[in-house]
């Protein structure tokens, strides 16, 4: 079963992707917003991050940099999602893929099969 690791300040979000992604399937882990992200992704070795780009009290671009930039985390898939169109700017820091909030749940779905099972 694959493991997502959730990392989004909205606690409403949260409660729905998490009921979403456990009827898909998935074992969906969720960190505090202020909590150490890259910390969280030692301790899960999730299959995936889904990162919100503004979290209240962190950069979630800050974050991914920190990912792509210590060897044992580099390599996790990271998915980010904002509500303002960021895409460019998170491939080119190294995320796996973007999504433009807000999104329908079988966008988030598909593309989460996308980035674990890549073709």
């Amino acid at each position: 079963m694959p493991k997502v690791l959730l990392a989004e300040d909205d606690a409403i979000m949260v409660s729905l992707l998490k009921t979403l992604l456990k009827m898909e399937g998935y074992t969906v882990v969720a960190v505090d917003a202020d909590a150490d992200v890259p910390a969280a992704v030692r301790a899960e070795s999730p299959d995936v991050l889904l990162l919100d780009v503004h979290l209240s009290r962190q950069d979630g671009l800050a974050i991914l940099d920190q990912l792509r930039a210590a060897p044992d985390t580099q390599s996790v898939n990271v998915v980010m999602s904002s509500g303002m169109n960021l895409r460019e700017e998170c491939l080119k820091r190294g995320a796996s893929d973007f999504l433009l909030k807000p999104y329908m749940p079988d966008d988030l779905v598909t593309m989460l099969k996308k980035v674990i099972n890549p073709a």
